[in-house]
């Protein structure tokens, strides 16, 4: 790891190292320019993009749609990062409103997202639902399982049983020691960066590594350059050069395992990134005072 000593990724136990198998390349797909795979009645534009454990669905969404699931399996998310933001929630018997950037935790059943303002949607659902990885444009990438990310399993059930949980952003700021702005639930961990306004300082950039699991960053505002450096193995036929991608916003960046990788800023006005994992993250759960909404989801035994 290669954290500066005022990053509170610092304090993080480091995991113990382990020969891995060569990784699968990352995976970009910039919105800006890349066609949606959806487009609705309304107009609402949808892109699909799954990691091995999860898909995402970005949509440009108008006021009036009416997004739907039926029979979901367990819980997913949904995430709002705009501050104009406007929806209305239904899950089961449960029903709420979402005013301004928020994450929202569904739980498993029948539910309905309900657009009452233009604005950016993000869902977010785990690898027990197929039909939805099955839709995402990249799906072939994964007709074998990457050797290097760990499968799938949930996190326990909220301490109080399912429930629709809104967390609005505006009423979690930013604390001293505390690394973002970190939520989980039992099936994903998101971590909503406040935006930067201008570029990153290159001389502060904060490259690392995941043993075994994929990072999904979605760029939600500005342009980034992703910058990743695949480990060697003894065999040079695996070996990849650095990679120094430049994305801008919405777009998303599939970064797989044990690739060495940080992310830098590079647009002079409002840049904003939004971290997911899924399953939870182990290290950042054991970090005191990190996960917002720990109380509600306990971490397995």
């Amino acid at each position: 790891m290669a954290y500066g000593s005022d990053d509170p990724r610092s304090s993080l136990a480091t995991a113990p190292s382990r020969a891995a198998e060569p990784n699968a390349p990352a995976q970009y797909v910039d919105f800006t320019t890349a066609e949606p795979d959806e487009t609705s009645d309304a107009g609402s534009r949808t892109w699909w993009v799954r990691g091995q454990n999860f898909a995402l669905a970005y949509t440009q969404a108008r006021a009036g749609e009416t997004l739907e699931r039926t029979g979901q399996p367990d819980e997913y998310v949904v995430l709002f990062p705009q501050d104009t933001a406007a929806a209305k929630l239904t899950a089961g018997r449960q029903q709420s409103a979402v005013e301004g950037a928020a994450m929202v935790v569904v739980p498993a059943g029948d539910s309905r997202v309900e657009v009452t303002a233009d604005t950016a949607v993000v869902r977010l659902f785990s690898a027990a639902s197929p039909d939805v990885l099955a839709r995402c444009r990249n799906h072939g990438d994964y007709a074998e399982p990457h050797a290097n990310v760990a499968p799938f399993a949930p996190w326990p059930d909220p301490v109080d049983g399912p429930a629709l949980r809104v967390y609005p952003v505006a009423e979690h700021p930013y604390e001293q020691g505390r690394f973002g702005r970190l939520f989980r639930c039992s099936t994903f961990m998101v971590n909503l960066f406040d935006p930067d306004y201008g570029p990153r300082d290159p001389a502060k950039l904060s490259p690392h590594h995941h043993d075994d699991f994929e990072q999904c960053s979605l760029a939600v505002d500005g342009q980034y350059v992703h910058h990743i450096r695949s480990p060697w193995t003894p065999d040079m036929a695996d070996w990849r050069a650095d990679e120094h991608v430049h994305v801008g916003s919405p777009s998303v960046a599939i970064i797989p395992p044990p690739t060495v990788h940080t992310s830098q800023s590079v647009s002079r006005v409002r840049n904003q990134l939004i971290d997911i994992f899924c399953p939870p993250r182990h290290d950042f759960s054991a970090e005191d005072g990190w996960v917002i909404n720990a109380a509600d989801y306990p971490v397995p035994s």
